[in-house]
């Protein structure tokens, strides 16, 4: 992505895994909330998907989910498009994507490496949300650094 963001737009961000049913429904959770918590609502743009999308958000995520307030029992995995992950600034991995990016698009590509947490019991799954906690506030980090040096430059 470019040091400075293009004059008035909105920084797209996707969160992509295979069933969009575990690490991509949490990481958008979160990152919602960070969006709403740094005042960046007109700022940000989030997407999530799935390149085989499942029927239903995984149980135990929708419980490990529950527990920090978020309600991800009426969610649903969608497929996301080439298209919308090439409009994208930064493309979220959660380790098992095998996406089509053309290389010319301007897209930060951040590979997470997580574990699955299907079929994971809920001490695991719990694990795997605080990784994808920290991941999502670094990631905003770098997202509200890029959008006041975009600020800044105006």
């Amino acid at each position: 992505m470019s040091e400075i963001l293009p004059e008035g737009d909105r920084v797209r961000v996707a969160f992509v895994c295979v069933q969009n049913a575990g690490r991509s429904q949490m990481s958008t959770a979160f990152a919602e909330r960070e969006r709403t918590e740094r005042g960046l609502e007109d700022a940000v743009e989030i997407l999530t998907g799935g390149t085989h999308p499942a029927e239903h958000v995984h149980e135990a995520v929708v419980t490990v989910m529950d527990e920090e307030g978020f309600d991800l029992s009426d969610r649903i995995p969608r497929e996301i498009s080439s298209a919308e992950l090439e409009s994208c600034d930064y493309v979220a991995t959660m380790g098992c994507s095998t996406l089509s990016i053309d290389p010319g698009a301007n897209v930060e590509v951040r590979d997470w490496a997580l574990a699955d947490p299907d079929g994971q019991d809920l001490d695991q799954v719990r694990d795997i949300r605080e990784e994808i906690r920290s991941k999502v506030t670094d990631l905003f980090d770098d997202i509200e650094a890029a959008i006041a040096r975009r600020r800044a430059a105006e």
